[in-house]
């Protein structure tokens, strides 16, 4: 009644496969995470320009001080 496997293991080039699928995925995690933080800070940015100008204030666009 066992369909050839003994014991049930899988071959051996199917946990090669597994591990390059488990680091594509976690490339694919940390990509991800990357963009998120990212659009959170630029979202983050945007609503304190919006909030300025919401107040009618003038010059609400970030200065930039170059270092001494």
């Amino acid at each position: 009644m066992t369909e050839g496997n003994e014991g049930g293991q899988k071959p051996p080039e199917d946990e090669g496969n597994r591990a390059i699928e488990n680091a594509v995925m976690l490339g694919f995690f940390a990509v991800l995470v990357a963009a998120g933080i990212w659009l959170l800070g630029t979202m983050a940015d945007v609503r304190k320009v919006q909030d300025c100008a919401g107040q009618g204030r003038r010059n609400c666009g970030t200065i930039d001080v170059p270092a001494r």
